[in-house]
């Protein structure tokens, strides 16, 4: 078995107490994960991050900060590869309404105060979804 290594960049997107989460269905499952996707060979993370959100969301984006990079060993759902994903803070003009460029895809802000681990899918996600939730907690939910 080959062993390689996939490469994911994600973009957390905080508004007026909301998140910018993204609902899919891959691979004939729903999902429920934050907007990115994966590397290209010869592309770095947050060229990575700006393309999947122009692809994505048709919105330019500004990086802020570094959030989180996978500190465990997590094996992909859907081949033989070990998932490392990154997560940005990120902001950008807010459009009146997203336009989903991938088909069946939705794109929705997320009232914070409903956010839990179990909103995201993805093993990956759900620990972000934890680290938000407790930041939302302890700031006295005013992010």
């Amino acid at each position: 078995m080959e062993k390689r290594f996939n490469i994911r960049v994600y973009g957390i997107w905080l508004h007026e107490g909301k998140l910018l989460v993204n609902e899919e269905l891959i691979r004939g499952q729903k999902v429920i994960k934050l907007p990115g996707g994966g590397m290209d060979w010869g592309e770095g993370t947050i060229d990575c991050l700006k393309r999947e959100w122009k692809e994505e969301l048709a919105l330019d984006i500004d990086i802020v900060d570094h959030f989180y990079t996978t500190d465990f060993f997590q094996p992909s759902a859907y081949d033989q590869s070990q998932v490392i994903s990154i997560y940005y803070l990120i902001t950008a003009p807010v459009p009146e309404t997203f336009v989903n460029h991938v088909e069946a895809e939705r794109t929705f802000w997320l009232p914070l105060h409903e956010l839990t681990a179990d909103t995201f899918t993805l093993p990956i996600d759900k620990k972000v979804g934890e680290m938000l939730q407790t930041i939302f907690r302890s700031s006295n939910n005013s992010i």
